[in-house]
């Protein structure tokens, strides 16, 4: 709860007790608050247990950090069989390997003495992948006026 409190703020919160409510009247602030807290814990976890008992039995594993979209999410991608199976079929760079070595052999297969930049494609065998793309030709600008506009 108080995870992101450091020892200069705690201090400081310390100090500010004590002159607000001073030294004699403290100790027994410290208890209030205590038993206050204590009391909101005890309803929060009777509140959990008829939340549960009224739900029935089915729900009897059920929590209600549950019900946080994070939690839910990773619960469900963790647990569920299927997924699990899809994750370990599913190999993606098995997958780009067999693409590299498929895109690879058809390369060397079509000019096996040239080079690949002085390679030409075959003719059916698709575009050349390592040649550049021939710049468009540029349209010719229209003229400007200036005193049209």
């Amino acid at each position: 709860m108080f995870n992101d409190i450091g020892a200069l703020e705690l201090v400081t919160i310390v100090v500010l007790a004590i002159l607000i409510f001073g030294p004699d009247k403290l100790p027994k602030v410290i208890q209030d608050v205590s038993g206050f807290i204590r009391k909101i814990r005890a309803f929060s976890d009777s509140a959990k247990q008829d939340i549960r008992s009224e739900l029935g039995p089915e729900f009897k594993d059920f929590e209600f950090e549950d019900l946080n979209p994070k939690t839910f999410i990773r619960k469900q991608l963790t647990e569920n069989e299927d997924l699990q199976e899809l994750r370990s079929s599913f190999d993606l760079r098995k997958e780009l390997n067999e693409v590299t070595d498929a895109v690879n052999s058809r390369e060397t297969g079509s000019a096996p003495a040239a080079s690949p930049a002085s390679a030409t494609p075959a003719a059916g065998t698709g575009p050349d992948l390592l040649k550049k793309p021939a710049a468009p030709a540029q349209e010719p600008r229209t003229p400007f006026d200036a005193d049209a506009t």
